[in-house]
């Protein structure tokens, strides 16, 4: 069962929208995605490795790298289109500013 605080955070954090960044195993490839529920949608993503008809399955782009919270769904979808006009370089700046080591971001321990 959740303390009161723990579950504070959960309803609060429930309230935004992500913009978030996977990437493969080697580092090659970047998959850019928004949702509501990123916990949910990290499992997705693993969930459907190596399933050639999704992008992130085929390319196994499923390793969380970076994530920001949007106050709303059109300011996380207008963030989510501008990073994807960014060129990789500008990504790999943002991403390292963010993660310095490129590790895999488990949610349950990240601190930042």
């Amino acid at each position: 069962m959740l303390r009161q605080a723990q579950h504070d955070v959960l309803l609060f954090l429930s309230s935004y929208m992500y913009v978030y960044i996977l990437t493969n195993p080697i580092k090659t490839v970047l998959y850019i995605g928004v949702t509501n529920h990123l916990t949910r949608r990290l499992y997705e993503h693993s969930s459907g490795r190596g399933a050639a008809n999704k992008f992130t399955g085929r390319y196994q782009a499923d390793l969380l790298v970076y994530f920001e919270l949007c106050s709303d769904a059109t300011q996380a979808i207008a963030r989510e289109k501008q990073l994807k006009g960014w060129t990789r370089r500008k990504k790999n700046v943002l991403i390292t500013a963010f993660n310095p080591t490129w590790q895999v971001i488990d949610l349950e321990t990240w601190i930042g």
